[in-house]
């Protein structure tokens, strides 16, 4: 291989944001092992495992790649952004589109080695995530619907196992659209006024930042208390409400840092807080259910 080479496949790795695949990713691997613990006759397959990792990689490549190929536009305007691959012309928009629909043909070809259901569902899952990149146009809700692209991880892990719904991941479904929503908003700090000058639409710019950070606030407690229910509703015990305690002191902890007059520490909100919360949390539940 290479340096050209070595040079263009970091450069997907970065339009893509390899590294944020560990947000939703732990909540994934939770809902496959809750499915897997309390599924009668169900068992641990490496190759179904892997197949749901798999799934979660190449429809979030897609969302990724299609956000960054229909914001081209906008991040090229946009100081903070305009370094990144398509407005810069290391990434063409015909390649970046190629790669979308490359990682979606992937998603929905994994889904079909799954089972049925997980099959006719894809279409749907990839709608909602690549839709997400319209909203910020038109609604101040985008942070929401980011959150609902991830919050497919847990349901559709446990799809995966089952083949059927349950309440016990869609709880932690909606956790993560609230954590979600809640730490995206405080990403969104940062464009404040560019979205403002550009009309485009977050709640940030639509409240200002002391309350937008108020509505993170209220996010994440929803997220939460939804966490706290599926522990008590499923009746867990000391390794659960421990990463439950990392959660909520990471969840505290990155609100501390972040202030309206005082953005310099959003990334490490963002970024690192958010992904060992997930990570920390995960591990405590697989050690509840099987340690």
């Amino acid at each position: 291989m290479n340096k050209t080479q070595k040079t263009k496949i970091s450069d997907y790795f970065s339009l893509i944001v390899f590294s944020h695949t560990i947000f939703a990713m732990p909540f994934a691997i939770i809902g496959y092992f809750l499915a897997v613990k309390f599924t009668k006759n169900a068992h641990f397959s490496i190759q179904q495992f892997a197949l749901v990792i798999l799934c979660m990689v190449f429809a979030r490549s897609a969302a990724m790649a299609f956000n960054r190929y229909i914001d081209s536009d906008i991040d090229s305007k946009n100081v903070r952004t305009a370094d990144r691959e398509i407005p810069t012309g290391k990434i063409s928009p015909s390649r970046a589109i190629f790669f979308v629909v490359l990682s979606s043909l992937l998603f929905i070809g994994s889904t079909l080695f799954i089972n049925p259901i997980c099959f006719y569902l894809s279409p749907l899952a990839l709608i909602v995530v690549l839709g997400y990149s319209y909203t910020k146009r038109f609604t101040a809700l985008c942070h929401l619907i980011l959150g609902i692209g991830l919050s497919l991880a847990p349901i559709g892990a446990w799809l995966a196992v089952t083949g059927e719904f349950a309440w016990l991941p869609l709880y932690y479904s909606f956790a993560v659209i609230f954590w979600v929503g809640g730490f995206d908003l405080i990403y969104a700090l940062q464009d404040e006024s560019f979205d403002k000058q550009n009309k485009l639409h977050s709640i940030p710019a639509k409240l200002g930042a002391k309350s937008a950070l108020l509505v993170s606030k209220f996010f994440h407690l929803i997220s939460l208390f939804f966490i706290f229910y599926a522990g008590w509703d499923a009746h867990f015990g000391l390794f659960y409400w421990i990463g439950f305690g990392f959660y909520f002191t990471l969840i505290v902890y990155q609100h501390s840092i972040v202030k309206p007059t005082d953005l310099s520490r959003v990334t490490r909100a963002f970024g690192t807080t958010n992904g060992i919360a997930s990570v920390i949390f995960a591990t405590f539940v697989i050690l509840e259910l099987f340690a």
